[in-house]
């Protein structure tokens, strides 16, 4: 997956569809690049499912509100503010613990450790706190997350599970996210544009490999994965 700065896109190119078009380009690349789960042996549902708990349930909220706190405009504060109150409002931390228990994929210290370094590099993203980078990764996470909950859902049927609230929220809720992320953009943009040198889908290059890592975790050797 390749990904652009900004200012190498034609200058005929709105910024705010160009991201929108890279974003939809990676969604892409990441969903066509799953594995058929019902060819899966259990250990890799498992690990899946469990790494995937291992980053969200801790770390979802933080991102969002990140993204909350170095946004400028009204309209994308507005819009992220939504989304974290509905986090935290229906406790979908919980939702997705219910969802590993019952597909016996709560996260091990194994699975921890490896996802330990790209997630690493995505809370230091994080903590940079560079408004329209910051909300471009969130609306593609938001985008892929839509379009991967029926691969999650096959998982944990393929683990003997039948809870499903988790995967069918965010697979219904998340489409509204993601509209609602990319018009937070283009507000940030209006208000507060990045530098012309700016990598605006930097978090989306370091995110994606997180996903990746989720997917297909590299060997871990002296407690840390090789890289």
């Amino acid at each position: 997956m390749t990904t652009t700065a900004f200012n190498l896109q034609p200058p005929s190119v709105p910024l705010g569809t160009s991201i929108q078009q890279q974003v939809n380009l990676c969604i892409d690349d990441l969903v066509a690049a799953l594995p058929d789960p019902k060819k899966l042996p259990a250990d890799q549902r498992r690990g899946t499912i469990a790494r995937y708990t291992a980053v969200l349930e801790g770390n979802f909220i933080y991102w969002m509100t990140g993204a909350y706190l170095c946004v400028r405009s009204e309209a994308a504060r507005s819009i992220i503010l939504d989304n974290l109150l509905e986090e935290v409002r229906d406790s979908h931390p919980a939702m997705l613990r219910r969802f590993a228990l019952a597909a016996h994929a709560v996260p091990t210290d194994a699975d921890a450790m490896a996802v330990y370094r790209d997630l690493t590099r995505v809370r230091l993203f994080i903590g940079r706190l560079s408004g329209v980078p910051i909300v471009v990764m969130m609306a593609f996470f938001e985008g892929f997350i839509q379009k991967f909950m029926a691969f999650l859902a096959e998982l944990a049927a393929g683990q003997g599970s039948a809870e499903r609230e988790y995967t069918d929220v965010h697979g219904v809720c998340d489409i509204a996210h993601t509209e609602g992320l990319l018009r937070a953009i283009d507000a940030e943009i209006a208000l507060n544009p990045p530098e012309m040198s700016t990598n605006v889908m930097e978090g989306v290059e370091i995110l994606s490999r997180l996903i990746r890592t989720i997917l297909d975790p590299l060997p871990i050797e002296n407690g840390f994965k090789q890289v």
